[in-house]
């Protein structure tokens, strides 16, 4: 499936920029010189509420924080980033001169996930670095292994579009999106005309590729990001487009109409044609409590579908809300 091939092919080996919180120059500039010959991105600042700024500016996955600094303590520091809301998580090593073990437990209760005893060993240093390293790359696997999930959830298995249950899921928060900026919203309803013939004639398995072929068809006719299309089932397909009035759907489907009907599907070095049908629904909020349902727009690009199909098909019906 094409969606979840991007989300693959997009991975990159995982890079992971270091920030450094330590009020002693000589100490900072002794560990910047240390991590940038390991080959790691290094930003540092000169006590704990420099490093909370950075950090707010910036994303940093590891943070090495001294424990005594002046205006905010590495203690402060951890304590705050803990409770802040970070899009990944952050592994904090705490280093300080004190040693005992009411301080260490002190430290990691904080929010420290590991601890360095100054004066600092660069190996020691390194192989702490490395055990962070693991943890958000797992993180990371995790996180892409539950992104892989989610959007099989929500993706039609043959076509690699949206299906049925992300269409109840997110057309409701289209028209919520519509409604508050009294912006247009408009869908198209597209279903391929006598495509039980096609499986009748050639078999399911051409009627598949057929399938596939009007969904990529579709998909390159649109604007990415912005708009998007589902499944609703069978040979029916459903594109949502926000920001686009009924003038600009209906132009779509016109367009999408013609394109499809000059399409030639190879078949065994025989080419099928078919041409679609389609019904075109919108509207355009005069205030943000105009009411307007899901089930509403989908009934009336249904009719509207419903109608190119009895007046002939190969042709697009439209209509406002």
């Amino acid at each position: 499936m094409e969606m979840i091939q991007e989300i693959k092919e997009n991975r990159s080996k995982h890079h992971f920029p270091i920030l450094i919180a330590e009020d002693n120059a000589v100490s900072r500039k002794l560990l910047e010189k240390v991590l940038i010959k390991a080959g790691h991105e290094v930003v540092s600042a000169e006590n704990g509420r420099e490093a909370l700024e950075i950090f707010n500016g910036k994303f940093f996955p590891i943070i090495l924080t001294d424990w005594l600094m002046p205006e905010m303590n590495g203690i402060e520091l951890c304590k705050t980033i803990r409770e802040s809301s970070t899009e990944r998580y952050v592994f904090i090593i705490l280093l300080t001169a004190k040693d005992s073990k009411d301080d260490i437990v002190l430290g990691l209760e904080a929010g420290a996930d590991d601890y360095l005893t100054k004066p600092i060993n660069n190996a020691e240093l390194m192989a702490r670095l490395n055990t962070g390293k693991r943890i958000l790359e797992l993180e990371s696997s995790l996180k892409e292994a539950n992104e892989e999930i989610k959007l099989l959830s929500i993706t039609d298995p043959l076509t690699g579009c949206y299906n049925r249950g992300y269409l109840i899921q997110k057309l409701p928060q289209e028209i919520r999106r519509a409604r508050r900026y009294q912006h247009p919203l408009s869908i198209i309803f597209c279903d391929i005309d006598h495509f039980k013939a096609v499986n009748d004639i050639h078999g399911h398995q051409i009627g598949d590729q057929v399938l596939k072929e009007f969904a990529t068809c579709i998909k390159e006719s649109f604007r990415y990001d912005v708009d998007w299309l589902t499944r609703y089932g069978g040979e029916e397909f459903l594109i949502v487009l926000p920001e686009t009035d009924i003038k600009g759907a209906s132009c779509l489907a016109e367009r999408l109409r013609g394109t499809i009907y000059q399409k030639e599907i190879n078949v065994d070095g025989k080419p099928i044609h078919i041409t679609a049908s389609f019904g075109v629904s919108g509207f355009v909020p005069k205030t943000p409590e105009d009411r307007i349902s899901s089930d509403a727009m989908l009934k009336q690009a249904d009719k509207y579908l419903y109608q190119s199909k009895q007046e002939g098909r190969n042709r697009v019906t439209f209509g406002d809300l």
